[in-house]
């Protein structure tokens, strides 16, 4: 079994899991804040929806530069209906999954760097980016969401197991 098989199977559950959290974002509450140091609902499913992106330039390129000298810095995407966010979110995770497919093992254990104006802000193994800044980074932020939607009494649906919402 090579590494990208092996990967899969946990994407594929994550990004299941994450896209049912994203068929709940109300257009109306995107621009909802929980306090006003917080996110709004929006950026956060705009976030979730860019996040299986990486995978593509993770595998693909040895670094990505958020804040290029003389370049313009990287902002996520803004989207403003719930439609567009599953769009992405989607595309991305076609993308990926086809990454992973012609990816060889030898490519995730090359280093990876998060530059910022060159300077670097992370460097792992890809596999490590992988786990680390897709998948882990993907379940941190689609509980965040999670609670957004109970806040804001939107259902939760069940994803390890049952929610206060579903008992599937």
């Amino acid at each position: 079994m090579t590494i990208a098989e092996s990967l899969l199977p946990e994407f594929e559950m994550e990004m299941a899991g994450t896209r049912k959290v994203l068929e709940r974002v109300p257009d109306d509450k995107l621009d909802w804040k929980a306090h006003p140091k917080s996110a709004t609902i929006g950026w956060v499913a705009c976030h979730l929806a860019e996040i299986p992106g990486w995978v593509e330039g993770t595998l693909t390129q040895d670094s990505w530069d958020i804040n290029p000298e003389g370049g313009e810095p990287y902002q996520s995407p803004d989207l403003n209906s719930r439609q567009d966010i599953l769009d992405l979110f989607d595309a991305n995770c076609d993308k990926a999954r086809k990454q992973f497919a012609v990816t060889p093992d030898e490519e995730f254990a090359k280093s990876w760097s998060l530059l910022s104006g060159g300077r670097a802000l992370i460097t792992l193994p890809k596999i490590g980016v992988i786990r680390t800044w897709v998948l882990n980074h993907t379940i941190h932020h689609r509980a965040h969401l999670c609670v957004y939607l109970r806040l804001n009494d939107i259902p939760v649906p069940a994803l390890y197991g049952p929610s206060g919402d579903e008992q599937e």
